[in-house]
């Protein structure tokens, strides 16, 4: 029989091999007595492990109030196919233990008919009327993430009667992070302090006490906005207010953490040259969809630089300078890692927010930088070939070329990803192929002129 051991959690081969046998078996109870009292994170990561009935049947035999918790934990693709395998029924059951910002976002996951059929099997009809209400807004949108669970008390009330109020409220939110003060209007004014709530007198009005300084967001702001925020602040959670101020929910960390999450890896795939989200196991067409595009980028790049070098052919007949080919990957090397590394910079800053003042000053940075960066670099070159015993005028020529490119790549990098964010555009996909491509293009022309200009060819 499968023991629960009160260790720290460790998902092992032998564990899923148990559980399988206990299922093929239908001793719920074994089961049962493990996973009772197993996180929904852990429980998550076993059922992530097993087939698709396997997993159906673990969602099946255990509480609700376990297993609603359990499908938001689950990958999406994960969670999508153990959905398609409940009933509306089931499926209802599952949101009614859900906050409604979660339950949201399952329904959301289902076709327009199965929404229909899952909605009308919930019972709870405030419940029911909140998520109808979320899935309204845009899934970029502040209003997509709040949660319509909080706290809310009056100006006007004594400190009595808030405490009964809040205690009544209490019971539906599963964390209070903070005491929303509104007033008649339903306007959110400010928050309250439990210590100042504790200290205050039974009698004592909400008005003379609660703090009117509170950070919000409106219902129609960007989850980017939202993000920054918060982490500019360190908020474990924020209001959410519509255009005349009236409070409407609150979204809280772990969303926000979410928001972080899927935008970096969107933004390491675009800076890998990957046009949309995919995964590892996500089907071939999916994954040839994703990946073709900046591949093709990267072959007319390639032919590009091909043209460049056919225009000086001559070189290879001249017995002096036909090394230069030599040094072509090497230049256009310099030239993809210098670009990279500035426009990786600029995103990481935007993304933050902490790029900000004129884009001159900004590249004349990039310059002085350039500078410092390719002299270095080239008096590493002539240093080499000093030892390698290359003529002097050949060194020197690799050496600035490689300085004029470091310079050209830390201004395309610059310009291109703050460019594309004035435009509107994601500039995490000028970290990839975009720059790389391009760089190794102006590099190696760069590289072949300047020779063409010192060693006369």
């Amino acid at each position: 029989m499968l023991r629960k051991e009160y260790i720290r959690f460790q998902f092992t081969e032998n564990l899923r091999k148990e559980v399988v046998s206990l299922i093929e078996s239908g001793d719920d109870d074994a089961i049962h007595l493990y996973f009772d009292d197993t996180h929904h994170a852990d429980i998550a990561e076993v059922l992530g492990e097993l087939s698709l009935d396997q997993a159906t049947y673990i969602i099946r035999l255990l509480d609700s109030d376990t297993t609603a918790e359990v499908l938001m934990e689950l990958d999406d693709d994960d969670r999508e196919k153990i959905l398609e395998n409940l009933s509306a029924q089931e499926i209802a059951e599952e949101i009614a233990e859900l906050d409604t910002d979660d339950a949201a976002d399952i329904v959301a996951e289902l076709s327009l008919e199965r929404q229909r059929n899952v909605m009308s099997k919930i019972e709870d009809l405030e419940h029911k009327a909140d998520i109808q209400e979320l899935l309204k807004y845009d899934e970029n949108s502040a209003g997509s993430l709040m949660a319509k669970e909080l706290v809310k008390v009056n100006e006007n009330w004594t400190v009595t009667q808030c405490v009964k109020e809040m205690r009544i409220q209490a019971e539906f939110v599963t964390r209070v992070h903070s005491i929303y003060v509104i007033d008649d209007s339903d306007r959110l004014i400010g928050r309250l302090s439990l210590k100042d709530l504790l200290v205050a007198k039974p009698k004592d009005s909400i008005k003379s006490i609660f703090i009117p300084k509170v950070d919000f967001v409106e219902v129609s702001d960007s989850v980017e906005d939202v993000s920054k925020l918060m982490q500019k602040y360190d908020l474990e959670a924020i209001p959410v207010v519509d255009e005349k101020k009236r409070l409407l929910g609150r979204i809280t960390i772990d969303d926000i953490v979410d928001v972080i999450k899927e935008e970096a890896e969107k933004d390491y795939q675009l800076a890998a040259g990957i046009t949309q989200e995919v995964e590892a196991d996500d089907n071939i067409f999916e994954l040839v969809k994703a990946r073709l595009p900046w591949l093709i980028l990267g072959l007319f790049g390639g032919l590009a630089s091909v043209l460049i070098l056919q225009d000086f052919e001559e070189v290879m007949v001249l017995p002096q300078v036909k090394s230069l080919f030599f040094f072509t990957p090497l230049v256009a090397a310099m030239a993809g890692n210098v670009g990279v590394q500035s426009s990786a910079i600029i995103v990481q800053g935007l993304a933050n927010d902490v790029v900000k003042g004129s884009l001159i000053n900004r590249l004349l940075k990039e310059v002085g930088l350039s500078l410092i960066n390719g002299i270095t670099l080239g008096a590493l070159v002539l240093l080499f070939g000093a030892i390698w015993n290359f003529d002097f005028l050949f060194s020197l020529t690799v050496a600035i070329s490689m300085v004029c490119v470091i310079i050209v790549a830390a201004l395309i990098g610059t310009f291109v990803p703050i460019l594309l964010h004035r435009r509107g555009i994601d500039p995490a996909i000028a970290t990839g192929p975009f720059i790389t491509t391009s760089n190794d293009i102006f590099g190696i022309f760069l590289f072949f002129m300047i020779a063409k200009l010192i060693l006369h060819f």
